[in-house]
């Protein structure tokens, strides 16, 4: 027995398979990476770069990263942090971008 689809089943179809799921643990990892390599790249920026007041601003980080400073070894600690940061952003990111992909695939 041979099933026959209607065009509004097929454009269905058609567009269930041309929105693309992300893949909410490979996007963290990613974000995580790039996250923790920007915090460390500034940090070590400021750090290098010297004066008087080094990292003024970047150092308000302070507020949400304890023990974060800008000094070599923050950098790293800033790595860390930025990692974390960047990957629970990724994740949320991912995860409602499949949401409202199927809600969307689902309304068609």
């Amino acid at each position: 027995m041979e099933v026959v689809l209607t065009r509004a089943d097929r454009e269905r179809v058609l567009v269930a398979r041309a929105v693309a799921r992300l893949r909410a643990g490979i996007v963290a990892i990613v974000t995580g990476i790039v996250g923790g390599a920007a915090l460390w790249a500034a940090t070590m920026w400021l750090v290098i770069k010297g004066g008087p007041n080094v990292g003024q601003h970047l150092s308000l980080l302070r507020a949400f990263y304890p023990g974060y400073a800008v000094t070599s070894t923050g950098a790293l600690l800033g790595f860390v942090y930025g990692a974390l940061t960047g990957a629970i952003v990724g994740w949320c990111v991912a995860w409602l971008y499949n949401v409202l992909a199927s809600w969307r695939s689902a309304d068609t």
